[in-house]
């Protein structure tokens, strides 16, 4: 099976929690029109977009998530990225960026598949990030290390992810705690 294939069965099996009205299910759909339109749709050289795998890495016991500030963007955000050619799965990209990203061994994804879906819009020459957010548990004591992608790694309590990361953050965050 190819990513492209674990992708669509991934987004067929997705069942959009939430309210009604939160745009999930349109999401869903356009990802899947998207990888029905374009056999490159998973990779970067997708110039009308491509789908990427993201992680928010959180500690239910302390309540708390880690943000990496992004290097190019300058903005807090959640571990992910382009998916790779040795990507066996959604999953596995999104738990390779969360561990790469984090530092942070022992990694596990929250189960139940996908958290939730976000398109943003990035800079030339592409289009379009269809991102496929997932959740990954931080074993207890867990050391994070900052990697060559992020100014700065940090811990931020529930409450205070709202101060500083962007509307599509926090949605993730409340998705992920609504799964807990």
């Amino acid at each position: 099976m190819t990513l492209r294939d674990d992708a669509t069965l991934v987004l067929r099996g997705y069942a959009p929690g939430g309210e009604a009205g939160d745009g999930q299910a349109e999401l869903r759909q356009a990802y899947l029109d998207h990888l029905a339109l374009h056999d490159d749709g998973m990779w970067k050289a997708c110039g009308t977009g491509h789908l990427t795998a993201s992680a928010l890495v959180i500690d239910p016991e302390r309540e708390m998530v880690l943000l990496t500030l992004h290097r190019k963007l300058r903005m807090w955000l959640q571990m992910g990225g382009h998916c790779e050619p040795q990507d066996t799965s959604l999953e596995a990209a999104a738990l390779r960026e969360a561990t790469e990203e984090s530092g942070i061994t022992g990694l596990t994804l929250l189960p139940g598949g996908p958290v939730r879906l976000d398109r943003h819009p990035i800079p030339s020459p592409c289009t379009w990030h269809l991102d496929v957010q997932y959740a990954a548990l931080a074993p207890a004591g867990a050391a994070e290390r900052i990697s060559e992608e992020s100014l700065e790694l940090r811990w931020f309590g529930y409450e205070d992810v709202a101060t500083v990361a962007d509307t599509s953050v926090v949605r993730l965050l409340e998705a992920t705690r609504a799964r807990l």
